[in-house]
């Protein structure tokens, strides 16, 4: 297990909210010099705790302002109706983020889309396209807390 200290941890929330800050942006939010920030990022890219840098897109402006999580459960977990299911929610630009879990359900999928109408014809479409779903229930996201 890898530790963790106070500035490392403080880096780490800061880099998670804006990973384009610079180093010296973060020395003046951390407390220490610009070179200490990069060793220490440089550090937490090696060690796997910083995975990778990406932009976090605001699906509004592109035309859908609405959130939904779909958990899904599955008829079959034969491995080619699965490898079927998880390339058609890979393909799909409307699921921004899926996870295969335990429990009740076998999938979550964060979802956008224009309105409730368009989320129910994207899920019309996945039914259509998938017979390997059973059912799936839908939650609305009210806000984006982190």
């Amino acid at each position: 297990m890898i530790e963790l200290d106070r500035f490392d941890r403080q880096l780490l929330r800061l880099v998670q909210q804006d990973a384009a800050l610079t180093a010296e942006q973060l020395a003046g939010r951390v407390s220490l010099s610009p070179s200490a920030i990069q060793r220490r990022l440089k550090r937490l890219r090696e060690q796997g705790v910083i995975a990778r840098h990406i932009a976090v897109l605001d699906p509004a402006p592109i035309g859908r302002p609405m959130s939904f999580i779909a958990a899904l459960q599955v008829e079959s977990e034969r491995a080619d109706r699965m490898a079927a299911l998880r390339a058609w929610i890979a393909a799909e630009p409307h699921v921004q983020q899926a996870f295969y879990v335990t429990g009740e359900a076998d999938f979550i999928l964060i979802v956008t889309a224009a309105d409730a109408e368009a989320y129910e014809a994207l899920m019309a479409r996945l039914l259509a396209e998938n017979a390997n779903v059973r059912r799936y229930t839908t939650s609305v996201a009210m806000n984006v807390l982190k």
